[in-house]
């Protein structure tokens, strides 16, 4: 029986614009999608000329470091809070389904996102099983393929339920994302240092690469072949790190650099995922090509939130003007196009038989604001 219609408002359903829709438990009802009035059912909201839009599907957020380490330097003791906190920030954001980014090997000097590594996941396990989390949340290993533990802190983790995606990134300096050294140094604040420490620290950063890239590289290749998991690269830059990614498998490209990069990830047939912020800032934080730029081209497949959750569904009303792109086409790079990405088919679309995952958005200002959540049928927020 139908559980909840909703009416009067923008309805963006898989056949576009709708009159009404309505769920029938967890799931959205067909013959609503295509005939309801907005009655019938036990539940009924009049969304007041708001929209209804599918839940937001998040690929990659580090939003739950900042929870265990609200300040530099200081780590929050405990996890459960953190993650509860992290989750309500999320779906406050529209986000139903979160791929919670968590660094693995970090090299350098960011020793505290190594700290919080198994006190973040045991948590997040915690809170699943007591059934505290509002949304969905998966397991994104963000692997640092420099740094010297990381297939040492892998391994143990295979046997995750919610380990869905991998990732593959090198942030050594000079290359990829910090390929200009000069926007390396501001955004690690050793602008002012004496520039022989500066060197050393480069140097440093530099050998470990070149001891420690090459082979962790094709050790998660293999684990992620062997185990079925989807795996993305990150900060391509040259049309040679495509082609290499591409050979060995990887069919998702987040945050390219160049549009050389991106032209050819999506000759490859790679899905090319760019950062929301990146979006509302009106350019990269690092110097590189510009989200916008690419979604003119047509070489904009997925939005990701990163650093900023409400970054997602901002960025997404912001297309329309920016870059020319319907806001149906607009709000399936937050939407269906990450969540067919890794697989995830029942979700990404307020269509017949998804899930009954939506967000209600109230525009104020020319700003997408939050005002109701529903996963899977029922209310979160």
């Amino acid at each position: 029986m139908l559980t909840h219609t909703f009416h009067n408002g923008h309805i963006l359903s898989d056949m576009g614009e709708v009159r009404a829709l309505s769920f029938e438990g967890a799931h959205v009802a067909d013959h609503c999608a295509r005939h309801c009035t907005g009655h019938g059912a036990p539940d009924s909201t009049d969304l007041e000329g708001d929209y209804l839009i599918p839940g937001l599907v998040e690929l990659h957020t580090d939003n739950l470091e900042k929870h265990f380490v609200p300040r530099t330097g200081v780590s929050w003791p405990v996890g459960l809070s953190s993650v509860v906190a992290h989750d309500v920030h999320m779906v406050g954001s529209g986000v139903t389904t979160v791929f919670d980014a968590v660094t693995v090997g970090e090299p350098g000097n960011k020793h505290m996102r190594q700290e919080i590594f198994h006190s973040s996941l045991d948590a997040l396990e915690d809170a699943e099983e007591a059934g505290l989390l509002r949304a969905d949340h998966y397991l994104h290993l963000r692997c640092e393929i420099a740094g010297d533990d990381v297939i040492d802190r892998v391994e143990p983790l295979l046997g995750r339920k919610n380990l869905k995606l991998f990732s593959v990134m090198d942030h050594t300096p000079g290359q990829r994302q910090w390929r200009d050294l000069e926007a390396y140094k501001r955004y690690c604040n050793i602008q002012h240092e004496p520039e022989h420490l500066i060197q050393e620290r480069i140097d440093g950063l530099r050998a470990l690469q070149a001891k420690n890239a090459r082979g962790n590289l094709l050790e998660i290749i293999h684990i992620c072949r062997k185990n079925g998991f989807p795996l993305a690269s990150h900060d391509d830059t040259t049309t040679e790190h495509v082609r290499e990614n591409a050979a060995q498998g990887m069919r998702i490209a987040e945050f390219p650099t160049t549009l050389e990069a991106a032209r050819e990830a999506r000759s490859l047939g790679l899905s090319i995922v760019m950062g929301a912020p990146n979006v509302v800032r009106g350019g990269s934080h690092s110097g590189n090509v510009a989200a916008v730029e690419l979604a003119r081209e047509g070489l904009l497949d997925i939005l990701s939130s990163d650093y900023m959750p409400a970054s997602l569904l901002h960025a997404a009303f912001m297309l329309p003007s920016l870059a020319g792109i319907p806001l149906r086409d607009a709000l399936r790079t937050v939407t269906l196009a990450p969540a067919r990405a890794v697989g995830l088919e029942d979700r990404g679309e307020l269509a017949p038989g998804k899930r009954a995952d939506a967000v209600r958005v109230r525009l104020v200002n020319g700003v997408p604001m939050v005002r109701a959540v529903w996963r899977e049928g029922k209310q979160v927020l």
